[in-house]
């Protein structure tokens, strides 16, 4: 698979990576042997990078992956997790005493000295301006408990203070064809600057797939049932903050552009789902460093690694998903984020 540098980080990645949040919880039920099947599959297919968080299942999504680490030995992997959530979400709680705490224990469930890349888990607006936030992130690339450090964002704001600052290395954002704010500043921005950006909930949640109806249920662990109007977290975390019906109406209409293009030359020759199609649409935007859909099963992992491979979409594609995002979602989300 196509691999780019991580920004600030100088690491190759993977222009595929996978995201683990459902690994851990909240994305309904999988098993431990189905999480490192996961594993095994997006490795197989040229997958180099894995998201995590500390607190996906209070440590389960870390652990199973220092698991598939200790099992495969392969140092080619890059592993980024988030630390700060954990806490009352004040900006007193992001401290060097607290980001040592919590660092040991993803330490020890990653199973390794230092990680490769620590990102702040989408904390209050005022840290990003807090210098003494960042000289603690420094004292722990300086001590080895860290390799590299960056942000995961709520708003293009916040993005851009990020990206500012000397020794960010990655700003994670929510980018997909429903949330399109990002190709205004952010990623002009970062590919100035040499941050990386890490692009998530790339598929809205699954909505992208084109599977789901107005008359899908989610079971009640699964986040996609309890924070549809940001019960429990950022709305925008849940089908990237969209309207539900609205969302499913336009991925219908997507998966219909979808099937136009994939009767054509050179798409006529894979498979293009609709959800390769918004991912491969992410990784050929200039700035993206990586995206990092999710996956329950291989199936879901191998088809999502296969983006990579999509031919150029080029600018007929690119015009329907912008009229797209201008027709459903522009006036209804564009300046929320």
């Amino acid at each position: 698979m196509q691999q780019r540098i991580l920004g600030r980080t100088g690491r190759p990645v993977s222009v595929v990576g996978l995201g683990t949040w459902q690994l851990g919880s909240d994305w309904g039920e999988v098993s431990d042997s189905d999480a490192l099947a996961v594993l095994e599959a997006s490795a197989d297919a040229g997958v180099t990078f894995f998201d995590t968080a500390d607190v996906y299942g209070d440590g389960r999504s870390e652990t199973i992956i220092g698991r598939f680490l200790a099992a495969t030995g392969d140092n080619d992997f890059t592993v980024a997790t988030k630390i700060g959530r954990r806490v009352e979400q004040v900006p007193e709680n992001y401290t060097l005493d607290n980001f040592r705490q919590w660092l040991d224990r993803s330490r020890k469930n990653l199973g390794v000295e230092t990680i490769d890349l620590v990102q702040l888990h989408c904390p209050p607006t005022a840290v990003y301006s807090d210098d003494r936030v960042f000289d603690a992130l420094d004292q722990l690339v300086e001590d080895g408990v860290i390799s590299n450090y960056g942000v995961s964002v709520e708003t293009t704001g916040q993005a851009l203070t990020a990206i500012a600052r000397p020794n960010v290395a990655s700003v994670q954002i929510i980018f997909n064809l429903f949330r399109q704010k990002p190709l205004d500043e952010i990623l002009p921005a970062a590919e100035a600057a040499g941050v990386g950006i890490i692009a998530r909930v790339p598929l809205a949640s699954g909505l992208l797939s084109g599977r789901y109806s107005t008359e899908t249920t989610f079971p009640p662990d699964d986040h996609r049932s309890y924070n549809r109007h940001g019960e429990a977290f950022d709305v925008g975390e849940t089908f990237a903050g969209v309207d539900y019906a609205v969302g499913v109406a336009a991925a219908q209409e997507f998966t219909e552009e979808v099937a136009e293009f994939s009767a054509e030359p050179p798409f006529d020759d894979i498979d293009l789902t609709p959800a390769k199609a918004a991912l491969a649409w992410i990784i050929q935007q200039p700035g993206v460093t990586t995206v990092i859909p999710g996956a329950r099963n291989i199936e879901q992992a191998r088809s999502n690694a296969s983006a990579a491979d999509v031919p150029e979409l080029g600018p007929l594609f690119e015009r329907g998903v912008r009229q797209l995002y201008d027709l459903y979602f522009r006036e209804a989300v564009h300046s929320r984020w």
